[in-house]
């Protein structure tokens, strides 16, 4: 348990240093729309070899993946709805709160079976929490009365999201590999619509045509994580 608190730890500090840079100065929007993509194609690569196979791993075959995946799409979608409609900095926050609890539940999982820190999914964790925390915060400033309150929040955040972590690795400990696979599913299916209804168009709103480039530059560096 202490590894899990621990590497989920290391995981959602992205989310308080990218908070914290997004206080320090304003950062341009290309390079912001060029740190999405590379995180989307991190992602991409997580969703396909840490989540979907692994889940097919665990399970042994896959119709509690993709029933994981269907509920999980469909919880992300209504409760981006819900987030979208309060707008500015307090929904980069809650969408960073959305994706960082399944994320790191999955990352608990995979210590609690004994297959160590999943390289790829750490990275993707951290590179795809720093621009949502960057332009959160930026924007959450011109709301808050002081900086202290903005990085409060982006500190709580981050707690749910190794609260989360640890989670994932009590329900490892006492889940069927079935509950488990669903688990990584729900994951997978979340991540799919955030990277598709969010991540991605924002990604090339901000940078344009390069975006393709850095999301397969992300993906190709995720994956050559995941076979090392």
């Amino acid at each position: 348990m202490g590894a899990a608190v621990g590497w989920g730890a290391v995981a959602a500090s992205s989310l308080v240093i990218g908070a914290a840079l997004g206080l320090v100065r304003q950062w341009p929007r290309e390079l912001i729309g060029l740190v999405l993509g590379f995180g989307a194609g991190a992602l991409i690569s997580a969703v396909s070899f840490e989540l979907f196979e692994g889940g097919i791993d665990v399970a042994g075959r896959g119709l509690p993946v993709a029933i994981g995946l269907g509920v999980g799409a469909i919880t992300y979608y209504l409760a981006a709805g819900r987030v979208a409609s309060m707008g500015g900095g307090a929904a980069l926050a809650l969408g960073a709160f959305l994706d960082g609890i399944p994320e790191q539940m999955v990352l608990g999982i995979g210590l609690a079976a004994g297959e160590g820190v999943s390289a790829s999914l750490l990275a993707a964790i951290f590179v795809s929490n720093l621009p949502e925390a960057i332009g959160g915060a930026t924007d959450m400033s011109r709301q808050m009365p002081t900086r202290r309150h903005v990085m409060r929040n982006w500190i709580w955040i981050s707690a749910f999201c190794v609260a989360a972590t640890a989670l994932g690795y009590a329900i490892a400990d006492v889940a069927s590999n079935d509950l488990r696979a669903g688990i990584n599913g729900f994951a997978a299916g979340a991540l799919i619509v955030m990277l598709v209804d969010s991540m991605i168009p924002e990604a090339t709103e901000q940078s344009g045509r390069g975006t393709g480039l850095v999301t397969t530059l992300g993906f190709a560096v995720a994956a050559a994580l995941s076979f090392n």
